[in-house]
């Protein structure tokens, strides 16, 4: 700790806004009948604390919560100074709901993150408040400070429904819109205003004893009546009158209205200060929040925490902000005082002041109170090069609304017509979703990139190459984002940390948006590897927002290769979304809608339902489009499953929608073309889906779906023989496409048709090609939409595939196969695919010579098989075997 130089302050103690009265020591006096008042006040469930500033709210509030023997829980919060982002707000409330409660080990606090739901952390803290019980108190302090609409409606949602048991009491200088009249009506408001806050004549008296400042009983009932009992008036008045040598004259001497008393008084206090004092209260009052080392920074003189310590320990409107006592702020309206002051005495020195904070600031990572400095200093450019090199990484820290509050700060000519700010309005745009705004603003950025120092233009570079990758996104201007993946930005030597920051977030958040595009493109390799990429640089650099954003998407990347590692991929990302109490924000809404989809296309319809509800829940309708229109196709997807074809077609049609107002074309909107014509010719809209395909160009209508939906709308006009034309291209691997249901679907529609025909040889060879395809990911909706599961019951106990149909016929039924048995514990060995192949003719009635015959094999080696796999399944017989294969998901519960 830094050791103080010269005489100590000259302050005496007086019961101050930071700490409540400590009998211990000397000068304290205790405002019992006022505690008293809160107390019966607080009874209610929501007490409203309203004065002005200096009137002793903060005083009362420490008092009351810090009495000794109080064997209560209070979790107690002050909003910091101009608090524009809710998440921040409600992230502090949580944090101290839980270290009241005792819980806060059990989990780690959500990081903050752009794109916050206020309305979820607020349920997190209303849980929180439940799961408390009993008696809980909530206050909150310096409510005024709070300036984010979203904020202030859900704390008087919080506040109109607090759980039995929880009270709360929030303290402001004016009254907010918190719509509290509900209660107030019910007698379930309590207030507390400037009048009852006001010292009597009797507690000026006691006061002024506790401090040794000896006045006649006139006198110090005119200093009562000049102070009108304001709290901060009289607190500064007794700091003045310690030791004075004519008190009478000083109590003569000041009159008139609050702010008047308050700077005689703090004039008065200051010159009986020692000189390095009031160099320190001045120099440091530019400050919200001070240190020992930006104080002697701004002092130029060192020393200074022994004396915001010492002034502490005096009650003298210095408060300390953490626990080990290295961060403090002065009172409110102190502060206000000593910075009037400190123009009045100091004007010229005030600009290399904030300079030197600015600077301080800046070298410890706090961009924003940097960009604050510097905008008092009047240094437009230099604040214009923080913001603008810092808004996106202050963006991903959750603090938009800083963002535009610091650039609504400059003067007209530097403000929204600046090409320097121009990225930063664009970036504030594109969190608006105002991707029209954004554009001209990139466009100019663009322009001043190119003319701007030559130190500066490979920054600017790379984030406009970044907020241009996320806005081609969000237009769903996919070819767009392919002509900036070459500027994407990596890490150069000899750049500072600072700078290896700056571009680690750019990278990372380039890294998601291109892969992102990528994969609604359909080039799912490109976007796997950029999301895994990003996915990692995300995690080295601390940003667990971008990793889970990228691990979101992982899922549906991964779905050419198998929907088992689309289901694990997802199941990933939502536990670490999870983790960070994000499972119910849109940021994890592409893997719940993915895995949805997996889910549905094994048949695990109830279970997929149950995870494109939740999809559903946190897809924003202003969201990003390539999401939305992922949600409605799987929205398709189950009523088609269940035959609800009416259903089915309604969000497909909400899925051409949201293609409508993209830019690009997405590549799923195929699919819903080739689903939206198959199911109207399942409906006998015939001549509408003819419609649909006749307005195709050849490219769309080549596409490997959108022959399978024309062999549809051949089958339903009775015409098996064209069906089978349309499906030729796709049956030979020459028609485009990449999803894995589309080859499995051409094959069991060719088996239809080969039935229609007559040809039952064929559409047996058809399906069993097809159940070829699904068996390895278990395949089941194609059977069920094309209704070909007709065809299975003849091949049950004759095919390789007795558990796959088993589960077909299982979900046609309407018993849904059973997911994977995550308690099992696995194999010794993994099966080979040999093996895996052998066990699933265990269950049917087939010899092992017969076994043999079907996978054209010796009788030998089936015998080796089983011996095999007996052995890495701890299985003594046939039977044994079987069940262990259920127990383990690699055979059916069902028919098989």
């Amino acid at each position: 700790m830094a050791q103080g130089h010269g005489p100590k302050p000259h302050l005496p103690a007086a019961a101050g806004p930071g700490r409540a009265p400590d009998r211990s020591r000397p000068g304290l006096i205790d405002r019992r009948d006022l505690v008293a008042a809160l107390d019966r006040a607080a009874e209610k469930p929501v007490t409203m604390i309203s004065a002005p500033a200096g009137s002793g709210k903060t005083s009362l509030l420490r008092a009351w919560a810090d009495r000794p023997g109080q064997d209560r829980r209070i979790a107690f919060m002050s909003v910091r100074p101009r608090q524009q982002e809710a998440q921040l707000f409600w992230l502090a409330l949580l944090d101290a709901v839980r270290v009241a409660a005792g819980t806060e080990g059990a989990s780690e606090l959500p990081p903050v993150a752009p794109g916050f739901n206020g309305g979820a952390l607020m349920d997190k803290v209303l849980s929180e408040l439940t799961a408390s019980g009993g008696a809980f108190f909530l206050v909150i302090d310096d409510l005024h400070e709070l300036d984010s609409v979203a904020a202030i409606e859900q704390l008087a949602a919080l506040l109109t429904d607090l759980p039995q048991g929880v009270h709360a009491i929030v303290a402001t200088r004016h009254d907010l819109p918190l719509r509290l009249h509900r209660l107030r009506l019910s007698g379930e408001l309590a207030e507390i205003r400037a009048a009852e806050l006001r010292f009597t004549e009797a507690e000026t008296r006691e006061l002024l004893a506790a401090c040794d400042v000896a006045l006649s009983h006139d006198v110090a009932r005119v200093l009562h009546q000049r102070a009108e009992g304001w709290a901060a008036g009289l607190r500064l008045a007794v700091l003045s009158l310690a030791g004075h040598p004519d008190p009478e004259r000083f109590v003569a001497e000041f009159s008139g209205s609050h702010r008047t008393v308050a700077e005689y008084l703090l004039a008065e206090m200051l010159e009986r200060q020692p000189a390095h004092v009031q160099r320190l209260l001045l120099r440091t009052s530019l400050t919200d929040r001070i240190n020992g080392e930006l104080a002697d920074l701004l002092t130029g003189a060192a020393g200074s925490e022994r004396v915001l310590l010492d002034l502490e320990d005096a009650n003298a409107f210095v408060v300390s902000l953490d626990p080990d006592r290295t961060w403090f702020r002065y009172h409110r309206m102190f502060a206000d005082l000593l910075r009037l002051e400190l123009r009045r005495t100091l004007p010229a020195a005030i600009p290399e002041l904030h300079r030197l904070a600015a600077r301080w600031f800046a070298e410890h990572a706090q961009v924003a109170d940097a960009v604050r400095h510097s905008q008092a200093a009047g240094d437009w450019a230099e604040a214009a090069h923080l913001l603008t090199d810092h808004t996106v990484s202050l963006t991903l820290d959750g603090q938009a609304g800083t963002v535009v509050a610091l650039s609504r700060a400059f003067p007209a000519g530097a403000g929204e017509n600046s090409p320097e700010l121009a990225l930063v309005y664009a970036n504030a745009d594109l969190h608006q979703h105002r991707l029209d705004e954004a554009q001209a603003h990139l466009e100019i950025a663009r322009s001043y990139a190119a003319t701007a120092p030559p130190d500066r233009r490979p920054r600017l570079r790379t984030a406009i190459a970044s907020l241009e990758l996320l806005l081609a996104r969000l237009r769903g201007h996919f070819d767009a984002v392919f002509e900036q993946a070459d500027a994407l930005p990596s890490p150069t030597a000899g750049q500072s940390h600072t700078e290896v920051a700056l571009a680690g977030d750019l990278r990372a958040l380039a890294l998601l948006n291109l892969g992102v595009t990528e994969a609604w493109s359909l080039r799912l390799a490109d976007s796997e590897r950029h999301l895994l990429d990003g996915a990692a640089l995300a995690r080295d650099i601390g940003r667990p927002y971008l990793e889970v954003a990228c691990r979101a998407h992982l899922g549906f990347a991964s779905g050419r290769r198998s929907f088992a590692l689309v289901r694990r991929r997802c199941e990933e990302a939502i536990a670490l979304a999870a983790r960070y109490g994000w499972d119910a924000e849109p940021v994890i809404a592409p893997a719940q809608a993915a895995l949805a989809g997996a889910l549905i296309c094994a048949g695990e319809f109830d279970e997929g339902e149950r995870w494109l509800e939740r999809a559903r829940r946190v897809t924003r309708s202003e969201g990003e489009p390539g999401v939305r229109l992922l949600v409605r196709l799987i929205s398709a997807m189950l009523p088609a499953a269940r035959g609800q074809h009416r259903e089915a077609l309604a969000e497909l049609t909400a899925a051409e929608q949201v293609q409508e107002h993209m830019v690009g074309r997405h590549g799923l909107s195929s699919r819903v073309t080739a689903w939206t014509m198959a199911t109207q010719a399942r409906l006998g809209m015939v001549d509408q889906a003819r419609t649909l395909l006749a307005g195709l160009d050849d490219s769309q209508a080549a596409a490997g779906e959108i022959r399978t939906a024309a062999a549809v709308i051949r089958l339903a006009e009775k015409d098996p023989a064209a069906a089978r034309h349309e499906l030729r291209s796709v049956l030979d691997g020459t028609a485009p496409g990449d999803s894995l249901l589309t080859p499995i679907e051409a094959h069991l529609l060719d088996a239809l048709a080969c039935r229609d025909l007559g040809d039952d040889h064929a559409a047996r060879a058809a399906v069993e090609q097809a159940l070829h395809l699904a068996e390895p990911d278990r395949m089941i909706l194609p059977f069920v939409t094309t209704g070909a599961w007709e065809l299975l019951d003849a091949l049950q106990h004759r095919t390789s595939h007795a558990a796959l149909v088993s589960d077909i016929l299982d979900a046609v039924h309407g018993d849904a196969p059973a997911g994977p048995d995550r308690s099992a514990a696995g194999p010794a060995e993994e099966l080979s695919p040999s093996e895996l192949r052998v066990l699933r003719y265990l269950p049917t009635n087939l010899t092992r010579p017969e076994i043999a015959a079907e996978l054209s094999v010796s009788p030998n080696t089936v015998n080796t098989h089983i011996r095999r796999i007996y052995a890495k399944l701890g299985a003594t017989d046939r039977s044994s075997a079987v069940q262990r294969g259920r127990e383990l998901r690699l055979l059916s519960n069902g028919r098989g």
